[in-house]
């Protein structure tokens, strides 16, 4: 290597400049919390909420559509991330307001923490959408894992919570040793842990396969913990039960887009040469997914373990778009098959938010409205939100026409272009188990008598978001044309 070579290089901080200011924006959030005497954090609220829309200003102001890369190649900057980025953004906004009343009625989670670790959780999130590197991947995904363990724990009076935060530590922490291990092996195998450049390397046929093929199955375990896919997936239901609601609402949403964009830069743009192997392994994953996942989800009385188990049946959902991108070494179906992934996530995450939304409204006075019970009756007690809580489930189960179909159709239509009819088949099957699930809740809320028959007051920004989100999932289901569109582009100046 010669001098010129080992100077270092400047990074361009400006591609990387939403990153710098959620940094800067939550350690000062952190410390003006210290000077803050009103316990309902108003001022703490108002500041992390303008620093998510700040954070999206940035992003789209410093987003040129093209590929670019800083920090020696260790991060990277384009259409894909960008989306990905606004999207969570707006998810976390979201989260936080569904979740404002919930926390201010606990007295361990009405702190300026909350919304700091909140913050460091979306920062963890951006790390991984954006990383061009396997430890840069990591270091997002660590910073992502243990500000949610905190929060899981921050309820310190709750057993449960207590109980399901050491769960998901020990299990985290196993999931994030198979993924180090695994990229440690690739690293023996090619000699460098640059995604781009392990790509090249497989190309020109200089890797050990052997060693590559121990790694890609360490990798794919630890990505399927972190997407929380069969037979990874224990540790779902405990935490979705355990966690307070407004911690089991950030877990469920945003970082399942975090989620997806690490196994398209691992996968899709590092790996993609090793297809075959790692679709085998996926399809696997995915059927059983759907296959527990649905199954188990029936036998549940608590709406969270039930929409635990629904994830999992979900995420096993969207690995079939991934499954199907690389027929034969032919890559003609790649971007349909991918792009339907993407519009998968996003619209779960749009019902998943609404569900919880639900569940966060209904608990009152400190105690959970978490079970089936909870839920009888709705429709006497507030018409506009069963039929809100209706279009979630109906989204979720796939009813045409709200935008659950679509997302569905669309990995659906992915899986038989590229031959797999019997795939798509299974998923068929699976899909008609899981509605039960979703139209039993439906059916709770309109045909029983009501426990509680006190009328549903909420806050004002409450129902203007949970009415926005619930219209959102309708008017998105009659025209997904341009989500559908948004996310083929994305891939396409991306990949």
């Amino acid at each position: 290597m010669t001098l010129a070579e080992m100077q270092f290089q400047i990074p361009d901080l400006r591609l990387a400049s939403a990153e710098i200011f959620m940094l800067l924006m939550a350690c000062t959030i952190l410390i003006i919390d210290l000077f803050v005497k009103d316990q309902r954090r108003t001022v703490i609220f108002v500041a992390t909420q303008l620093t998510l829309v700040g954070a999206a200003v940035v992003t789209f102001a410093t987003g040129s559509g093209e590929i670019a890369y800083t920090f020696s190649n260790m991060y990277v900057a384009d259409l894909m991330g960008d989306v990905l980025k606004l999207l969570v953004y707006l998810t976390v906004i979201i989260v936080l307001f569904y979740s404002r009343g919930y926390i201010l009625e606990r007295e361990q989670m009405a702190r300026g923490e909350y919304y700091v670790l909140v913050l460091f959780a979306t920062l963890g999130m951006m790390v991984m959408i954006s990383a061009n590197h396997f430890l840069t991947i990591y270091v997002g995904l660590e910073l992502l894992s243990l500000s949610l363990y905190a929060l899981v724990a921050m309820n310190r009076d709750s057993v449960p919570a207590t109980e399901a935060a050491m769960k998901y530590f020990v299990l985290g922490s196993l999931a994030s040793g198979l993924l180090l291990y695994g990229m440690s092996m690739i690293y023996g195998a090619t000699g460098t842990l640059e995604i781009t450049e392990v790509a090249g390397r497989l190309y020109s046929g200089q890797a050990n396969q052997t060693i590559l093929v121990f790694g890609l199955v360490f990798l794919v375990s630890g990505i399927a913990f972190k997407l929380g896919v069969v037979p990874f997936h224990m540790w779902i239901p405990d935490v979705y039960h355990g966690a307070p609601t407004a911690v089991t609402l950030l877990i469920a949403t945003a970082p399942k887009l975090a989620a997806f964009a690490i196994v398209i830069r691992m996968l899709v743009n590092g790996l993609i040469v090793m297809a075959h192997d790692w679709q085998t392994m996926l399809i696997l994953l995915a059927v059983l997914s759907m296959a527990v996942g649905n199954i188990a989800a029936i036998a549940q009385t608590n709406l969270k373990r039930m929409l635990a188990y629904s994830a999992i049946s979900h995420m096993g959902f969207m690995l079939l778009g991934l499954v199907t991108g690389v027929v034969d070494g032919d890559a003609r179906f790649a971007l349909n098959a991918y792009s339907s992934s993407m519009f998968y996530v996003i619209t779960y995450v749009l019902s998943s938010a609404g569900t919880f939304g639900m569940i966060l409204l209904l608990a009152r006075g400190g105690l959970e409205s978490d079970e089936l019970e909870d839920f009888k009756g709705l429709n006497k007690r507030s018409p506009w939100f069963a039929a809100v809580m209706m279009m979630m489930m109906f989204s979720m189960a796939g009813v045409p026409f709200f935008v659950g179909f679509f997302a569905k159709f669309s990995v659906l239509q992915a899986v038989v272009a590229a031959g797999y009819l019997w795939l798509a088949i299974v998923a068929v099957l699976f899909s008609l188990i899981g509605c039960f699930y979703y139209l039993r809740v439906v059916k709770i809320m309109y045909f029983d008598e009501p426990i509680n028959t006190t009328p549903i007051h909420a806050p004002m920004d409450m129902k203007v978001l949970m009415s926005a989100n619930g219209l959102a999932v309708a008017l998105l289901g009659i025209f997904p044309q341009a989500l559908m569109s948004l996310c083929a582009f994305a891939l396409l100046r991306s990949l």
